[in-house]
């Protein structure tokens, strides 16, 4: 317990931090985001993805505004607009997301009425036929008038600029000045208003204000059910629609009984009552008395009527009948467009459409104060476990236990999201795991590291450092027995080196060797191979331990070809210093071999043994035969052979071992080769099939051939045996395989 103490104290800070901001004694933004994140992210996933057909968009969009001409339209068509889908369609309920603040004069009233006063005064003829026309040409009274005694609910907005003057008319407040004397709740409030003209709202059932309540992101996820102006209180378009669908209930603020996770002093309403003659319809709201916005899905969650075919009757009769309709619009140029969780561009008259059906069925998350107490209460439980428990356990099961808390913190959330609408924050749930989980992680990490320098400062005289590594992240279950194991083996030379050697001072020598065996090294290691030992010049690396490596093979032919390439560039610096070029022959053999721990009590050395490693050795020691830089045995081929090209050499037998085997040349990998070294190599394997069958005269014309167009010192030795093979045939039961009495 006592070596934890650091690790539990600084726990313990962390989760006494996130406390603090849950409970409100302070606000850290960082967290406030991340939970906006998390809110906007369960809205996504849990939202319905269906058209709710009781609300339909009656949309003024791009296609009306280009058949009846650019917003705002005159009046008259407004009012046939109304009487057509009251009168004709039998919608139940319409609601404007539009404010019809100033007087219509598209008609031409004015100019007629100032001539009827002055120039035709005495026109009798004029005075007659303006009468007539008057009532046609006043479009203000005619929608007046088709507002009268229809269902019908305006909109208006509500503004707090500086100095702003209010116009229009709005509705009467639902509740007066004074209502919550003696509370303090943190309304929304507003200085002026935008309203309609006069008549209109004479005229109109109701009238709600369309005012979303932005957040600190920019993003509309709530709207005020009731807001302050001049002390009364008015209520939103979405509410004053249902409430004219009910019959026009009264609203009853709704406040809770003390509870013991929110504050003596918390007076804040929680939800507002709408009573009727089937029961009470009660609507959540938060701290601001707003209400969560229910998002059915993205765009188009409602069906959409173009406003211009109504007016023009291509909709049928009964597709509108019995619904409520909200009129507003989706034309980019009269911007209603909004930012929310579910479209960053979302048409803000489908919010109202989300807030009265989600009023209707009771969708409405919640967030009263209580789920303060609920996520103080979620945090103390998966924090103290992961302060507490986690120091105690291994990475593996520390990393269950994380995992574990999370999962629990999630499903909680989610199923009082699911379950109870509730909201409850996410963020610190999250923030309380992940900070808990990377400190103790790191922790572990750095003192592991310690633990690696004092394993490696004991064992390093033994072993290399790759294997080091390797024992030193898992010591207790790492044996450095000897095993039997299918490895692969490679074995590079320089060659020339006594020649190269002689011609340069020691530490030129030295120097050069140096930067050579760096360079292979890294190659080495970039393939995931083991380093055994330099030989001088000399390296030998094996693939498959300490670590397993079921593409041992592959790694260890990539690494041979990738030593070749690098030595291409490395050649470049040594030339730039006046060094000479070097050249290197790599063998590589794959089979059984034997691999641990070996060496006496005065020096030891994690090595491979056995006939396959004595084979790879040989291999490198024979590239120079056949004047190439790789040679790989027939096993290492055949486990490669559909993944990399390869060309066959011979077949041969080598000095301490009497089965033959075949030795072949990589090329590179499938799909990579150029046409012209593809076609060489098909061209190759005839003379090849030739030369064994003793075809020497096919044989030699194709490494003509092949020598003409791609010139190889492969090529010229075979040329060779083959002249020799003219005049000493080998014999009718020669088996092609050449025999080599040297290393």
């Amino acid at each position: 317990m006592k070596q934890h103490l650091v690790r539990y104290a600084v726990g313990l800070v962390v989760l006494l931090i996130l406390l603090g901001h849950s409970a409100k004694f302070f606000q850290i933004g960082f967290i406030n985001h991340l939970d906006a994140i998390a809110y906007d992210a369960k809205v996504r996933l849990t939202m319905p993805n269906s058209q709710d057909p009781r609300v339909v968009i009656l949309d003024i969009d791009e296609k009306s505004l280009s058949e009846v001409g650019r917003w705002p339209w005159g009046r008259d068509k407004l009012a046939i607009l109304v009487q057509k889908l009251v009168d004709q369609h039998g919608v139940s309920l319409i609601g404007f997301d539009v404010v019809f603040a100033e007087p219509d004069d598209s008609s031409g009233l004015k100019i007629l009425e100032a001539l009827a006063a002055k120039e035709f005064k005495d026109n009798g003829q004029f005075q007659g036929t303006f009468r007539e026309m008057r009532p046609t040409l006043d479009f203000d009274a005619r929608f007046a008038e088709a507002l009268q005694g229809r269902p019908v609910v305006l909109g208006y907005y509500l503004s707090s600029k500086a100095g702003g003057q209010s116009s229009g008319a709005i509705a009467a407040p639902v509740l007066p000045a004074g209502s919550f004397q003696g509370r303090s709740i943190p309304f929304t409030s507003w200085t002026s208003f935008g309203g309609n003209l006069a008549e209109f709202q004479k005229a109109a059932r109701s009238a709600g204000h369309f005012n979303p309540l932005l957040d600190f992101d920019g993003i509309s996820r709530r709207v005020p059910m009731l807001a302050e102006y001049n002390g009364a209180y008015y209520e939103s378009l979405s509410l004053a629609m249902v409430r004219v669908l009910l019959g026009d209930p009264k609203v009853v603020p709704g406040f809770p009984e003390e509870r013991f996770f929110s504050s003596r002093s918390y007076s804040g309403m929680e939800w507002i009552d709408l009573p009727t003659a089937r029961g009470v319809l009660r609507i959540p709201v938060d701290e601001n008395v707003a209400a969560l916005i229910p998002y059915r899905g993205k765009q188009d969650s409602f069906p959409y009527v173009s406003a211009v075919d109504v007016l023009k009757d291509r909709v049928k009769a009964d597709q509108l009948k019995g619904k409520v309709v909200v009129v507003g619009t989706t034309a980019p140029g009269l911007m209603d467009l909004r930012a929310t969780p579910v479209g960053a561009a979302y048409p803000g008259v489908e919010i109202h459409a989300n807030l009265i059906t989600g009023m209707l069925d009771n969708t409405i998350k919640q967030r009263p104060p209580y789920v303060l107490g609920a996520d103080v209460v979620l945090l103390l439980l998966g924090g103290g476990v992961m302060v507490f428990l986690m120091p105690l356990l291994s990475p593996i099961r520390a990393t269950l236990v994380a995992v574990l808390v999370l999962l629990f913190m999630v499903t909680v959330n989610l199923a009082f999201w699911q379950l109870s609408n509730l909201v409850l924050p996410l963020a610190n749930g999250l923030l309380v795991v992940f900070l808990l989980y990377a400190f103790n992680m790191s922790w572990g990490y750095f003192v592991e590291s310690r633990s690696k320098r004092q394993f490696t400062e004991l064992f390093g005289q033994y072993v290399p450092p790759e294997l080091v590594d390797e024992m030193a992240r898992n010591p207790e279950s790492y044996s450095m027995e000897g095993r039997k194991a299918e490895l692969t083996v490679l074995f590079s030379d320089v060659r020339g080196f006594t020649t190269i050697s002689e011609g340069l001072e020691p530490d030129q020598l030295a120097a050069l060797m140096n930067e050579y065996l760096g360079a292979m090294t890294q190659v080495v290691r970039r393939q995931r191979g083991t380093l055994d030992k330099y030989i001088g010049d000399a390296i030998m690396a094996f693939w498959g331990a300490p670590v397993d490596d079921p593409e041992h093979a592959r790694h260890a032919v990539a690494t041979a070809m990738e030593m070749q390439s690098a030595l291409v560039e490395l050649n470049r610096t040594l030339v730039a210093k006046g060094w000479p070029e070097l050249h290197i022959g790599v063998g590589v053999n794959t089979g059984t071999m034997t691999v641990g721990d070996m060496g006496s009590p005065v020096r030891k050395a994690y090595t491979v043994m056995g006939d396959a490693v004595n084979l790879g050795s040989r291999l490198e020691g024979i590239t120079k035969q056949y004047g190439v830089g790789i040679i790989v045995g027939e096993t290492t081929r055949e486990k490669l052979k559909k993944e990399i090209v390869f060309r066959e050499l011979d077949r041969v037998r080598v000095k301490g071992k009497e089965e033959p085997v075949g030795i072949y040349e990589p090329l590179g990998f499938e799909g990579q080769l150029s046409k012209e070294l593809a076609n060489e190599v098909k061209l190759w394997n005839q003379a090849l099939r030739a030369y064994r069958s003793q075809d020497w005269d096919q044989a030699e014309v194709t490494l003509l051939n092949l020598s003409r167009t791609s010139p190889r010192y492969l090529y010229e030795m075979y040329g060779k045996r083959i002249a020799h093979y003219r005049k000493d045939p080998p014999g009718k039961d020669w088996d092609g395989v050449t025999t080599f009495e040297t290393k």
